[in-house]
């Protein structure tokens, strides 16, 4: 079994806060950073604590789908890697055809009762 076969079995499907996490990371970004970028790319609904973003970070990064770019103000930075892009693009894909089949099915519209509000 290859390494992405291996790690396409470990991490997906993929829990939201490691999709966001990785998001967070196709551009360099620290922990706290992350954590804005979360925030920020959902309005607000998703928030990512420091123990869980650090936590991904150290298995992301052992896995190879993060690697540290460097340090800055005693931050340390991290990079999306392509095995992770990978990863990222298969869940991206598996998230897709799941949206494509609730709005085949009309699930996404609001009730009529709270459209009006």
């Amino acid at each position: 079994m290859s390494d992405l076969e291996r790690l396409t079995k470990s991490y997906l499907p993929m829990s939201e806060s490691s999709f966001m996490l990785l998001i967070s990371l196709i551009q360099e970004n620290h922990g706290y950073g992350i954590m804005q970028r979360a925030a920020a790319l959902t309005n607000g609904r998703v928030t990512l604590g420091a123990g869980t973003v650090y936590t991904l970070l150290y298995k992301m990064e052992n896995d190879g789908l993060i690697r540290s770019v460097r340090e800055e103000d005693r931050r340390k930075v991290y990079v999306i890697t392509e095995l992770g892009l990978e990863i990222l693009r298969q869940e991206g894909m598996r998230l897709g055809e799941l949206a494509g089949i609730a709005q085949g099915l009309g699930i996404t519209q609001r009730p009529m009762a709270e459209a009006h509000h």
